[in-house]
């Protein structure tokens, strides 16, 4: 039940990227919520519901953002994969975790999306990277220090183990 939830979440969250993504600009910083999303998720509940979030959240945002598909599963793939690694050496900081984790893989994951365009597509060419990207990964720090301890919380206290009453 829990990975239809994470493919329901992380369609939504792709619809909402898709269509109100521009509107929630702030200067030349747009913000990830799906990539958001999959990290904070990976952290919280496991690394087989972020795969889940990241491959369905992927695979909509290319659809309707008419890139070359499989173009941001990779990318969202990898950021998940880097949220397990980050995640597993601190099991009691997991309040912390995707604060920490999120700006570093925002950035990645931005420039892993240039570069797989850029090579599909040989006329992208950008000159300063790092000054594109990383107003976004800086959006997307702030909206992981809103929703990550939140989401980690929520999810450890609905996941509290039973305990035999003597």
């Amino acid at each position: 039940m829990s990975l239809l939830l994470a493919a329901i979440g992380a369609t939504v969250t792709a619809l909402v990227e898709a269509t109100l993504g521009q509107f929630l600009t702030v200067g030349d910083a747009t913000p990830h919520p799906v990539l958001v999303g999959g990290v904070i998720w990976t952290i919280a509940a496991g690394i087989d519901r972020g795969i889940t979030w990241a491959f369905v959240g992927g695979l909509v945002l290319d659809s309707l953002l008419a890139r070359p598909l499989g173009t941001t599963p990779v990318a969202l793939l990898l950021a998940v994969g880097g949220a397990a690694l980050i995640n597993q050496p601190l099991p009691r900081l997991r309040l912390v975790a995707p604060i920490v984790a999120v700006p570093i893989l925002s950035f990645g994951y931005s420039m892993l999306i240039l570069g797989i365009q850029s090579a599909l597509q040989p006329e992208i060419q950008v000159r300063d990277a790092s000054r594109l990207f990383l107003p976004g990964a800086l959006y997307d720090a702030v909206l992981a220090m809103v929703l990550g301890p939140l989401a980690v919380t929520l999810h450890d206290r609905r996941m509290t183990a039973e305990r035999v009453d003597w």
